[in-house]
């Protein structure tokens, strides 16, 4: 909240405790993970003299126009302060300069692997899934083989057979990512309610992952459709 100088009085406080502003939400930095909104903003001769009793700076944030030219002003900064400093040539420096471009590489760099990890672990969930959506279709192929013949017997095509079992992969592939969304959704609001952490659910992520749990099924469901739709219907009809 930035506070103005003639805001101050002899003992340091706010007359009649004035805010001027305040700055907008930013939550939990994810690198320092510290709260950004735990921050006030005051005059630096008032902080100085009023509330550290000190003369001299902790930190200083400065800004630059783009991120070529951040590297530019690190390098000036460094120098003009070994300057300063009076600092020897071969001397370290008393002071750090850290780069924000650095610590947002870093970071980038950190959600990339996280982003990989997590793909290889949904398409193993996906993998697990689609077997087993293979394996329940197989057994209802098996245990329907009469029920197919009989359906061939009165007219059905093969098309009519395949699009039957597909639709019921489907059904259970449906079912199956209903069930996981919910689940996710339900144990990120838990996550974020336990632990106080901002959580947003983009509609895109539900819709893209009904798309896969459909394609898993039509994928790992073609192969039964495809033998119940070429099963003979006179041996289909004596099977017991």
């Amino acid at each position: 909240m930035p506070l103005p100088e003639e805001g101050v009085d002899e003992l340091g406080g706010l007359e009649g405790d004035q805010v001027v502003g305040a700055l907008a939400p930013k939550g939990i930095s994810a690198g320092s993970n510290q709260d950004q909104d735990d921050v006030i903003i005051a005059p630096l001769t008032t902080v100085q003299k009023k509330l550290l009793g000190q003369e001299w700076l902790r930190w200083i944030m400065v800004s630059a126009t783009s991120r070529g030219s951040s590297y530019v002003a690190q390098k000036q900064i460094v120098s003009l302060l070994r300057d300063r400093h009076k600092i020897r040539p071969d001397d370290p420096n008393d002071f750090v300069v850290r780069n924000l471009a650095d610590i947002a590489d870093a970071e980038a760099e950190q959600g990339s692997v996280m982003t990989t990890l997590l793909t290889i672990v949904a398409s193993v969930a996906l993998l697990v899934g689609g077997i087993g959506i293979m394996n329940i279709m197989l057994v209802s192929v098996t245990e329907r083989t009469r029920e197919i013949g009989i359906r061939m017997a009165v007219g059905a095509t093969e098309e009519d057979v395949r699009r039957q079992f597909l639709l019921e992969a489907i059904v259970l592939g449906l079912f199956g990512g209903a069930v996981g969304i919910l689940f996710g959704v339900a144990s990120s609001f838990a996550v974020s309610n336990l632990l106080q952490w901002p959580i947003l659910i983009p509609p895109f992520a539900i819709v893209l992952s009904t798309l896969f749990a459909i394609a898993t099924a039509v994928f790992f469901g073609f192969y039964p459709a495809r033998k119940a739709s070429q099963l003979n219907p006179i041996e289909a009809l004596r099977y017991e």
